[in-house]
């Protein structure tokens, strides 16, 4: 998530001094924000050769892994937070990551475009996929393997007995609570156990 406002916003989510784990890390960026800003520490898990040699480079501790495959190598509860900014839409076991997510950390920070986004409903109305700065790839060539909704988390969330401690959306940095699913394009979610 390059947006430095929207990034603001959730690492205001993470306690200062937090040992943090960042699923699907990109480059690192959060990261080292968060190091920097708030005094955490931790790892970031990333798969991509570059973005692994990004993390290096910044300074992050990184370890290369499929989060397809799980996340067997750490205990439980071996973070205080655990983040999946912009990751879950991109994994084929979407559920099993998001519990092992609550499993490794204490609690679980979860982002992820909102398909419910009001442009994104018009572009549906017109006969079209969306195309917005949330979802910026066509159709046809999109990292993503699955679209989801703010409500769409919750009712994930509740079906495997997580509780959301906090759910929001974010546009252009500010924080939406009013109708997030309708007027968000990033939804927040904070769950534990």
């Amino acid at each position: 998530m390059s947006d430095i406002t929207t990034q603001r916003a959730i690492a205001s989510l993470v306690p200062e001094g937090a040992r943090v784990l960042d699923l699907g890390c990109g480059d690192g960026a959060m990261l080292d924000y968060l190091q920097r800003e708030r005094g955490c520490s931790g790892y970031g898990v990333e798969l991509d050769d570059a973005n692994v040699l990004a993390c290096v480079k910044r300074g992050v501790n990184v370890l290369q892994l499929n989060l397809d495959e799980g996340l067997a190598v750490f205990e439980d509860v071996s973070f205080d937070v655990v983040l999946q900014i912009d990751t879950l839409q991109h994994l084929r076991n979407a559920e099993t990551m998001l519990l092992e997510t609550a499993r490794v950390g204490r609690v679980g920070i979860v982002a992820f475009p909102n398909f419910a986004h009001w442009p994104n409903r018009l572009s549906i109305l017109r006969g079209r996929m969306p195309v917005t700065k949330r979802l910026p790839y066509q159709w046809y060539d999109t990292p993503n393997i699955r679209v989801g909704t703010h409500a769409d988390l919750a009712g994930l969330a509740a079906r495997n007995g997580l509780r959301v401690l906090d759910s929001f959306g974010l546009q252009e940095g500010r924080t939406v609570r009013v109708m997030p699913n309708l007027r968000a394009g990033t939804s927040v979610y904070k769950l534990a156990r």
